[in-house]
C-alpha cells in the first residue's frame, strides 16, 4: 500500500496478476497510489488542464470524440511538479513488469477529463495513432477520485488485444458500432467496474475499451501515461494520425530506429538486484 507522497517505491506484482494481464490484455490494481499523493499532485494537473483547455464549445455542438472528453497531453511539459510525478519510478516499473522489458520509455502522457454530463467514449484501441513497431506499449489510467460506473469508468473487451479486426477505426460513432458488433459476435467479454481511489489500470495499445457517459454533477478527472518498451523503434505511419504522433510525440524519431528522443526519456530502467 503506497502512503504518504511516495511515488517511487516497489508495488508487488504476483506472476498470477503478470500472467493475467498478459492474457486479458488489461488489469486493474487497487492501493497503488495514496489519496495523498492524488490530491497533491491533482490540483496540478486539473489547473493545466483547465489552463490549457480549448474545448469550450457548449456540449451540444460538439463532435463524439470532443463530447468524451477534455484532452490535453505531453503536460510533463508544461510543469515540474508533472514531471516529478511522471518520472516516478512506481508506476513505470510496474509497466516494465508487465511487459517484460529491462525498461521503459514515455511516448507521451495526457490527462482525460470527462466532464459533468459528458458523453460516452466509442470503442477503440490506442494504438492505432502510434507509430510503434511493437505492442509493447501500454496505458496506465489513473482516476482522480472515486470512480462509479455512471461517472465513465473504463470498459474493456477482455483478450481483445489479439483482436485484429477495428486497428483501422479511429475514435467516432462508426467505430462504436462496428467494433462493438464484432466484438460481440466474436466474444469477447465486456468487463467494467468503478475504480476505487487510488486504483489504477494498465491496458495494452491493442486492448480494445470504451467508455460511458458522465452522469454526475462532478468531472471524471483521469491522468494518463503511455508507456513503452526502452527498445522500441518507430515504424513508417500507417495513417495520418500515426504521422502526426511522430510530429508530434517523438519529433526527430528515425523509422526503423530506437525512439530515443528528448520527448522520449527512459522513466524505468532495472539494474541488478531489482
Amino acid at each position: 500500500m503506497a502512503t504518504a507522497l511516495d511515488i517511487d517505491s516497489p508495488y508487488t506484482l504476483t506472476d498470477e496478476q503478470i500472467t493475467s494481464f498478459r492474457q486479458r490484455g488489461f488489469i486493474k490494481l487497487k492501493e497503488v497510489l495514496s489519496s495523498d499523493v492524488l490530491a497533491h499532485y491533482g490540483l496540478e494537473f486539473t489547473q493545466k488542464v483547465h489552463e490549457l483547455n480549448k474545448n469550450t464549445l457548449p456540449m451540444e455542438e460538439r463532435s463524439t470524440y470532443k463530447k468524451a472528453f477534455i484532452q490535453i497531453g505531453n503536460l510533463w511539459k508544461k510543469s515540474g511538479l508533472i514531471e516529478k510525478f511522471v518520472f516516478g519510478k512506481r508506476l513505470p516499473r510496474i509497466a516494465a513488469e508487465l511487459m517484460a522489458t529491462r525498461g521503459v520509455r514515455m511516448y507521451h502522457d495526457q490527462a482525460l477529463y470527462k466532464e459533468a454530463g459528458g458523453g460516452f467514449t466509442p470503442w477503440h484501441a490506442d494504438q492505432f495513432y502510434w507509430p510503434l513497431a511493437t505492442e509493447k506499449c501500454y496505458t496506465v489510467w489513473i482516476p482522480l477520485q472515486n470512480t462509479p460506473l455512471e461517472m465513465g469508468a473504463m470498459a474493456f473487451a477482455e483478450g481483445s488485444n489479439s483482436f485484429t479486426y477495428g486497428r483501422d477505426l479511429s475514435i467516432s460513432d462508426e467505430s462504436e458500432q462496428m467494433i462493438q458488433s464484432a466484438l460481440s459476435d466474436a466474444r469477447f467479454p465486456y468487463i467494467q467496474g468503478p475504480y476505487d481511489l487510488g486504483e489504477v489500470s494498465f491496458h495494452y495499445g491493442w486492448t480494445f475499451h470504451r467508455a460511458d457517459g458522465n452522469q454526475t454533477d462532478r468531472p471524471r478527472e483521469v491522468m494518463t501515461i503511455i508507456y513503452m518498451d526502452i527498445d522500441m523503434r518507430l515504424k513508417k505511419p500507417d495513417n495520418e494520425n500515426q504521422q502526426r504522433d511522430w510530429e508530434g510525440c517523438c519529433p526527430g524519431a528515425q523509422i526503423g530506429e530506437i525512439i530515443d528522443t528528448p520527448n522520449n526519456p527512459v522513466l524505468y530502467e532495472k539494474k541488478a538486484g531489482d
